[in-house]
């Protein structure tokens, strides 16, 4: 089997992307096996300050720095559990040591083999207004909604706020629950979990589109990736 790597910013995403590596590639492999995962993060504060002053050559470097101590590790390949720095991908991966799966490009496979046309999209201000779901998912022949501009300034502080410090209220799973019903409204066949930390404070049970959690789909392609080697 291949050995993952994960480059970790926020430790909720991290944490889930791992967990589910581990408790599904049981399922897989039998009781107590999963792949070999290595995981390096910078303080989260490195990632902020950079992705605040839109300084997607320093998210770049951040990255790499990682990528090359996950190498030297004995990693075969990468993944980021964290959508919003992918908007600096092409910056990374021609310079990486070793080869990535795209977050976002792993979500549009999954919503085409559901054959979802129209996809919502939840994340911070920066994912939600910039390119990587955008460009993916018109590749992939998919439509493309965000919520209402008022709505993404109130999401990025509640992704900043809240959950990347591991706080799920009540409160935010019901405002979550109805921005989604906006995008059901608008016509969004199912809604993309874009922030790898939402799928902690949101559940199929209460949202009112079926989800695809950005997180565990990243997970899951990497634990088929090591298995089929």
């Amino acid at each position: 089997m291949l050995h993952i790597g994960i480059v970790a910013s926020s430790a909720e995403g991290a944490a889930l992307c791992y967990r589910t590596i581990c408790v599904e590639g049981a399922d897989l492999l039998g009781p107590y096996n999963h792949p070999e995962v290595s995981m390096h993060g910078h303080p989260f504060i490195q990632y902020k300050n950079c992705i605040d002053a839109n300084d997607w050559a320093g998210v770049a470097e951040l990255m790499l720095s990682s990528a090359e101590k996950l190498a030297k590790a004995g990693a075969d390949f990468l993944i980021a559990p964290v959508n919003t720095v992918h908007q600096a991908f092409d910056l990374v991966a021609h310079r990486s040591p070793r080869p990535w799966l795209h977050i976002a490009v792993e979500v549009a496979n999954e919503a085409k083999r559901h054959n979802y046309k129209r996809l919502g999209v939840l994340g911070t201000r920066s994912l939600m207004d910039g390119p990587v779901y955008r460009n993916t998912l018109k590749a992939a022949g998919i439509e493309f909604r965000v919520p209402a501009a008022d709505q993404r300034e109130r999401i990025h502080h509640i992704i900043f706020d809240e959950l990347v410090l591991g706080t799920f209220l009540p409160r935010t799973q019901a405002y979550l629950t109805e921005v989604i019903r906006g995008l059901k409204d608008e016509g969004c066949d199912a809604v993309a979990l874009a922030c790898t930390e939402i799928p902690l404070v949101m559940t199929p049970e209460s949202s009112p589109l079926p989800m695809l959690d950005s997180t565990r789909i990243l997970a899951r392609a990497a634990l088929r990736k090591a298995v089929e080697g």
